[in-house]
């Protein structure tokens, strides 16, 4: 990939209101992010190409690199997710992302048995030659990147910038984990971690393993959230049980009665963890490196996606949120299907998000 065409990427994936499927279906149909930022509509305010510039070398100051997605260095199995990051910053080594890894996430205000459960569990899946994945949070996410630090590398994926470690104690685990295996940031340089951002980056954990256990989750509790995408990303789900009495045991004890493998040893993970995953979504379209632009819009009107979503579109403008609320489609997926009717000239964008059939022309 040429220099211009990774920066031009990165300042797609930066615009505001291009999310991982406008930007696979921006890529597929111009051929390459250079032509999209070229082509796409006036409404997507792009930052500017020297913001991009100096976030590129303040990135690699750090002694990090970007994974662009459907390159050779990107990990695999993160490419299968419906939302994958587009591009990432990484610190480290991504190549050990390439072996088997089993994510273990959990509560952050963790009872002293659930760091040790944690902390046991990970070293002996390192032990058995597993990369362990977590958010390098408090309580059982560092739990779990201690125990595996003790036996060998670890990933973390974390919510803010590379170079805002998140919580700020925990600034000299983040050296350890980048020097001995590696840290994946979607967010760019200088993002401070916000609440929104977690659910973003637990996608993260979700889509780079095999399978998550969770330890001590409660009935609201965030892990849940990446207990979910592992079952929708077709992936394995374990969850260590514990004492009804412990409100941080009231997810995770649900989770097994819903199905999780229970786990209480190492022995439990490796007798359900497959060589890969049972079914996955199919993995995005792979960019050529030195493409040709297309120079005609093609719109799969026939699709039942379109179709629903075109049916519901007249001459005045409707809000997207409407649009949302009528349909049976989620937002990613009437995002994307409404940028490509807009690039084909079939609809038109007003302000406050609204949408209408674009006028036939003379």
């Amino acid at each position: 990939m040429t220099s211009a065409e990774a920066a031009a990427r990165l300042r797609l994936a930066r615009t505001d209101g291009i999310g991982p499927a406008q930007f696979a279906s921006l890529l597929a149909r111009f051929g390459s992010a250079e032509e999209a930022l070229h082509r796409i509509p006036a409404r997507f305010a792009l930052p500017a190409a020297g913001a991009i510039a100096r976030e590129m070398d303040e990135t690699h100051r750090l002694g990090a690199h970007y994974l662009h997605l459907g390159t050779p260095d990107y990990p695999e199995l993160l490419g299968h997710i419906p939302d994958a990051p587009p591009v990432l910053a990484c610190l480290g080594d991504p190549a050990l992302l390439g072996n088997r890894a089993i994510a273990i996430v959990g509560a952050r205000n963790a009872s002293a048995a659930g760091r040790r459960i944690a902390e046991t569990i990970a070293e002996a899946a390192t032990e058995a030659g597993l990369i362990v994945i977590s958010g390098m949070a408090r309580g059982i996410d560092a739990a779990a990147h201690e125990g595996a630090l003790r036996r060998g590398p670890t990933a973390a994926a974390i919510a803010g910038g590379l170079d805002k470690p998140y919580p700020p104690e925990h600034a000299a685990l983040q050296a350890r984990i980048a020097e001995a295996g590696c840290i994946l940031a979607e967010a760019p340089i200088g993002t401070a971690p916000l609440a929104r951002h977690f659910p973003r980056r637990n996608r993260i954990v979700a889509g780079l393993a095999l399978g998550t256990i969770v330890i001590e989750a409660a009935a609201r509790s965030g892990s849940l959230i990446t207990a979910r995408l592992t079952l929708e990303y077709g992936r394995e789900l374990f969850a260590v049980p514990g004492s009804p009495l412990d409100l941080r045991n009231q997810g995770s004890n649900d989770l097994i009665r819903q199905g999780a493998y229970l786990t209480e040893t190492i022995a439990d993970i490796l007798a359900n963890l497959p060589a890969a995953p049972a079914s996955t979504t199919q993995r995005p379209t792979l960019v050529p490196l030195n493409p040709s632009p297309q120079t005609s819009l093609s719109l799969d009107q026939d699709s039942p996606d379109t179709m629903q979503l075109f049916a519901l579109l007249g001459s005045s403008p409707i809000a997207v949120d409407d649009l949302l609320r009528r349909c049976h489609l989620s937002p990613s997926v009437v995002q994307a299907i409404l940028l490509d009717l807009e690039l084909a000239g079939r609809v038109e964008t007003s302000p406050g998000h609204r949408v209408a059939l674009r006028p036939p022309g003379p």
